[in-house]
């Protein structure tokens, strides 16, 4: 009886250590890009996502989870000795709870699946051998690294090209920004509301259709666009030519900026050797106006594009609130189910193919992905945000959206993705769509490293853990 109460305790702590890891790397991608781009400050955005991740998992986490993850290993290997699969289960949440720390200390993205996936597999692999595990399922898994960032990048690039030509490039910004962000609000309710209604209503045992679900999303889109429409009719924007006669701007700066504007518009949608040379003259055009605007302060002085970005940093927390809440619905209580999966072999003794998730565990979960994010969640943001490409709340909307439609995709389509990677994925693509000159390539070869090490490096780590424990228990 007195080697259970330890064995509780003992699972109880790692999974909080594990919880608190999940946060410090996992959710702090959620909110990296708004913190990067400037739409949050560090503090709110830590008080948002605690809210929003305690909430998703709290009241619409998973109440059931499978014993062991994606049936990665062959169960049949502990019926007789199910003290080895606990202190193998309690050896896989040490040892990615602990890599999950030195990413996260390091300041690298990593996948919170991917370092459980190498543990069991280094646990499973250690007692029953190579033949014991699911390489169907490893390699499905695996395949994820290159689905993930692929897909979530180009939809990303996609979305950020069409806000260049629209938006950016256009002569009057904020017009073309009041005229399209009904028609953004629209797209991003509906796409966010359908997420929400497959991968957090089946949490609770209600079923809808797709015609349902969908049915209901376009009219939460629909609901939300007109209200936007009528507030923006309310508001009254400056426009470039007004800042330029309230702040007695240069006129020649003002010309510049159009000239960009134009040559900017010949050269996406020329071919062949005119693109080229309209490049290198855009170059030319866009180093003078850069320089003139350093000179003039131009950049601080108008006030149209600090409007424009204002008003997509709404929409990036909005998609930044909606990431968080999604997380916490899914990946929390999975990562709390292997917890889950030891309790029950504590209390029965016996080897469930399913295992309960009480309301205490997942909102003990909840709370230590708070503690995390809150402690050291700064240094993934900090990766994520600011050392990847430069962001601005453009580019960040982009970001997210990209990597939350991939996620909705992919997990309708079975496809094995992961969150961390979409993410990453999306603000590469974003920074390749302003050329790869934007993008930091030493942290990009650093990120890549760390996923290629992650499951190799979790299996070692767990492994260690197992002999500590058996060391101990047996």
């Amino acid at each position: 009886m007195e080697v259970e109460i330890v064995l509780k305790i003992l699972v109880l702590v790692i999974g909080f250590y594990m919880a608190w890891n999940i946060g410090a790397n996992d959710v702090s991608n959620a909110m990296g890009t708004s913190v990067g781009s400037g739409a949050l400050t560090l503090f709110r955005a830590v008080i948002l996502a605690a809210i929003l991740e305690f909430c998703g998992a709290f009241f619409v986490g998973a109440p059931v989870t499978e014993t062991m993850q994606s049936g990665l290993i062959d169960t049949n290997l502990f019926t007789s000795q199910p003290l080895i699969l606990i202190l193998g289960m309690c050896g896989a949440l040490l040892g990615t709870a602990i890599w999950l720390q030195i990413a996260s200390i390091c300041g690298w993205p990593v996948s919170t699946t991917h370092a459980i996936v190498g543990s069991i597999l280094g646990f499973g692999a250690l007692i029953g051998g190579v033949d014991a595990i699911q390489w169907e399922e490893v390699s499905a898994i695996a395949s994820s690294w290159v689905i993930s960032p692929v897909i979530s990048g180009v939809f990303s690039y996609l979305l950020f090209s069409v806000l260049q030509r629209k938006i950016l490039y256009a002569m009057n910004p904020t017009e073309a920004t009041v005229k399209l962000f009904p028609f953004l609000i629209f797209i991003v309710f509906t796409t966010f509301t359908l997420s929400l209604i497959f991968n957090g209503l089946q949490n609770l045992d209600i079923s809808l259709s797709f015609p349902q679900a969908f049915g209901i999303s376009l009219l939460v889109g629909i609901v939300a666009s007109t209200i936007c429409y009528f507030i923006l009719r309310r508001l009254s924007f400056p426009t470039l030519a007004e800042a330029a006669v309230t702040r007695h701007l240069p006129q020649h700066v003002v010309s510049l900026e159009k000239a960009v504007k134009h040559l900017q518009r010949v050269h996406v949608t020329s071919m062949s050797d005119t693109h080229e040379k309209v490049g290198h003259l855009l170059e030319e055009v866009r180093s003078l106006s850069q320089h003139l605007r350093k000179e003039t302060s131009f950049a601080d002085r108008t006030s149209e594009y600090r409007v424009m970005e204002k008003m997509f940093g709404y929409l990036q927390i909005l998609s930044a609130c909606f990431v968080a809440f999604a997380h916490g619905a899914n990946d929390v209580a999975n990562a709390i189910g292997p917890v889950a999966a030891v309790l029950d072999i504590i209390k029965n003794g016996t080897i469930a193919a399913k295992a309960e998730v009480p309301t205490w565990l997942l909102a003990l979960g909840g709370v230590g992905i708070v503690i995390g994010l809150a402690t050291f969640g700064w240094r993934v943001m900090e990766t994520i945000g600011k050392k990847i490409t430069e962001l601005t709340p453009t580019r960040g909307f982009c970001a997210e959206f990209g990597a939350a439609t991939t996620i909705l995709l992919a997990s309708k389509m079975g496809l094995p993705i992961s969150t961390t990677h979409c993410l990453v994925g999306a603000v590469l693509g974003v920074g390749m769509g302003r050329g790869f000159r934007a993008l930091n390539l030493t942290t990009v070869r650093d990120i890549v490293l760390s996923w290629i090490v992650t499951i190799p490096a979790s299996a070692i780590v767990s492994i260690l853990c197992y002999f500590i424990l058996k060391a101990i228990f047996i």
